[in-house]
């Protein structure tokens, strides 16, 4: 992948691009001036003429007009509320946008959820989403809906840094499959999102553009590599998001920062035009604030895509269809495995949301998961070997821009033997089929996402009672088997600690049941919410 592109050089401000002068200038109800991809000054810009939609100045050939008076905030909506408040016309995709950009501006500098801010392009997006919808042409749920990305999926226009100096100039001259179907869908990208460098980490804290830090506790991890991603949908800084996974990193920021993520059936959503980590293992899924938003959002993702190697030929289908029937008669499987070295606070949450499944009328039952040992080296040594695969000549050219710490990962990666790693991929069939066979008596699995709670910036080794572990490993270590089989995984949030952090727990279902996931997952949010 070439990154002969260069655009102009980008302000800075607190190691972070310094998208825009002052949010005031956006929000006023006649022209706005902004930074675009922390490169340069954008042309002015007009709002539209909108006095059907309420909340947004009504303007006229760029005068002033009557002021609506505001009847909704963008972050008390989650992505469905949204829509329906937009195709109401209570709420307008301009002032969305505008809303959205104003939060960004303010609770960016502390959470470092954005690496780019695309102001310009996200308010013209919002100029024709609202012509459209005036024009009674409305896309579905997504239209009009402000979406953040992670900078490791590529953008037409918009530089896409995989978190690294090696890349912070890079500008695609297309887009991913996924945010073509965002944009067809009339989603608005309002920006590229913090990634831990080329999503090489588990944590969070290892960006060219500073950590990612918890919207809970700044002095906390977000989670990785899709911090950046779970912070924006936690802050209210974007509706939904996208994030890639190839050893949990969807679910662990979502399990951090108390939202709901999805890694989704392997090939069940299209790669193409996202930055390589592991080819076999990665994956790319929704990043919400409820269960049904994250369906709702798959279903615009997924789908078969001949420039994906890896896609899966599919039929079509509502993966909403089973939410709201209930979860009486489902046959929830708790693996002991998965409950070893646990912290006693993320455990006891975790036990609770157990307890209201059976309140619910599920049966729950104790089951053995075997292989998962195996399943755990084979991610390790797969992970290992394709990204040192990817980034051998990275390392040969830029090792002295990438962080020390992503770099001593990637050199010890490329001491795994080549026939180690083919051993693996000849016994990959075997082990996930062994896997498999609890789902013979069992709907879904469900375990904690995360064995422990959130861990401070920069620290390394985390204690769970007499038990040290390194963090990184602590992190992956419930999640990253499944990346190996490629078994769809729910992250779902289950109350906070007593130090007021979110702790999630993780639904696994068989190869192609994220309808059925979304269906538990959604009885427990309800029941609790």
């Amino acid at each position: 992948m070439s990154s002969d592109t260069e655009p102009s050089e980008a302000g800075t401000f607190g190691g972070v691009p310094h998208f825009f002068t002052t949010i005031a200038t956006l929000v006023a109800p006649t022209l706005t001036g902004v930074l675009v991809n922390g490169y340069g000054y954008s042309a002015m810009f007009v709002a539209p003429t909108v006095a059907a939609f309420g909340g947004i100045p009504a303007m006229v050939a760029g005068k002033p007009g009557r002021r609506v008076k505001k009847s909704v905030e963008v972050k008390e909506m989650n992505l469905l509320t949204l829509s329906r408040s937009i195709r109401e016309k209570k709420m307008s995709p301009v002032e969305a946008v505008q809303q959205t950009l104003q939060r960004i501006e303010k609770e960016n500098p502390v959470c470092n959820a954005y690496i780019t801010v695309c102001a310009e392009e996200a308010m013209a997006a919002a100029v024709q989403a609202e012509q459209e919808i005036m024009a009674g042409n409305n896309r579905g749920p997504l239209h009009g809906v402000p979406v953040a990305v992670k900078d490791l999926i590529f953008t037409k226009g918009i530089r896409t840094t995989m978190g690294s100096k090696v890349y912070e100039r890079f500008v695609p001259d297309r887009d991913a499959t996924v945010v073509r179907k965002l944009k067809q869908a009339g989603a608005i990208v309002i920006g590229k999102t913090n990634t831990h460098e080329f999503a090489y980490g588990p944590i969070g804290d290892r960006s060219h553009f500073g950590p990612t830090r918890n919207p809970y506790n700044p002095e906390k991890i977000t989670g990785g590599s899709s911090g950046g991603s779970a912070a924006a949908v936690a802050a209210h800084l974007a509706a939904a998001a996208l994030g890639t996974d190839t050893g949990g990193s969807i679910r662990i920021p979502s399990a951090a920062c108390g939202i709901v993520g999805m890694k989704p059936t392997f090939g069940l959503v299209s790669k193409a035009g996202v930055f390589d980590l592991a080819y076999t293992l990665d994956h790319v899924g929704p990043m919400t604030k409820t269960v049904k938003d994250n369906a709702v959002l798959l279903n615009v993702l997924a789908g078969y895509d001949e420039a994906d190697p890896h896609s899966l030929p599919q039929v079509r289908e509502d993966y909403t269809r089973f939410i709201g029937e209930g979860v009486r008669g489902i046959v929830i499987g708790v693996p002991e495995v998965y409950y070893r070295h646990v912290d006693k606070e993320v455990e006891a949450a975790v036990r609770r949301a157990i307890d209201v499944y059976r309140s619910l009328g599920a049966e729950v039952r104790e089951v053995e998961v075997r292989g998962f040992a195996a399943l755990s080296e084979a991610q390790r040594i797969t992970i290992q070997a394709e990204a040192y695969a990817v980034h051998e000549r990275t390392v040969a050219e830029h090792g002295a821009d990438l962080d020390p710490e992503v770099l001593e990962r990637l050199l010890a990666s490329r001491e795994v033997p080549g026939y180690r790693y083919v051993q693996v991929q000849h016994r990959r069939k075997q082990l996930t089929r062994q896997f498999n066979e609890v789902f013979d008596d069992v709907d879904a699995l469900l375990t904690p996402t995360i064995p422990i709670l959130q861990t401070d910036i920069n620290q390394r080794e985390v204690a769970i009672g007499a038990y040290t572990e390194g963090v990184r490993q602590a992190l992956l270590r419930l999640t990253a088997p499944t990346n190996f089989t490629g078994n769809p995984c729910l992250s779902v949030p289950c109350g906070f600690s007593d130090s007021g952090l979110p702790i999630g727990f993780q639904l696994i279902g068989k190869h192609g049941d994220e309808a059925r996931l979304y269906q538990i997952g959604h009885a427990y949010e309800q029941a609790v919410s």
